[in-house]
């Protein structure tokens, strides 16, 4: 499927968007008032916003130490092989494993990139021990724990 552009959005589309973007919350009603429309005409546009996949989902963003999870964990993993059915093992493992929050393929030092939430150390070791070094085709895997978040899940900047 072809990635729309932002060439495609008009002015009031990417109002709707910024503002949904810093609050998610916003009631139909308020959105319509924040971009000066009609609510029926904001409707109309979020709803075409959604269907042509420029809004990928609405979500509430949990507070990881309030439910628990205070230990954040960066895993750059090395496969043993760089071939598509290897890729494609350990993708299909990594969306089975709902500590990981986010794989990315990257370019560099290592394969993937795995961001993990955990209750604490104990916790990852454990995970280390039974599950990630268990993952198909891990060669090798380099923890960071991160002793603070100075950014995290900020709006996209368009």
């Amino acid at each position: 499927m072809e990635e729309a552009s932002t060439s495609q959005l008009d002015r009031i589309d990417t109002k709707i968007l910024r503002a949904l973007q810093g609050d998610g919350r916003l009631t139909n009603a308020e959105l319509a008032v924040r971009v000066n429309v009609s609510p029926a005409t904001c409707h109309r546009r979020t709803q075409r916003l959604f269907e042509q996949g420029y809004i990928a989902g609405v979500r509430a963003d949990l507070a990881p130490g309030k439910v628990g999870l205070r230990t954040l964990v960066m895993v750059g993993v090395v496969l043993d092989r760089s071939t598509p059915e290897s890729f494609a093992a350990f993708e299909a493992a990594v969306l089975r494993m709902k500590e990981v929050l986010d794989c990315n393929l990257v370019a560099g030092d290592f394969d993937y990139l795995l961001k993990i939430r955990v209750r604490d150390m104990e916790d990852f070791n454990k995970l280390h021990g039974q599950k990630l070094i268990a993952l198909p085709g891990v060669r090798q895997a380099r923890t960071f724990f991160v002793m603070k978040t100075v950014k995290e899940n900020a709006r996209l900047p368009f």
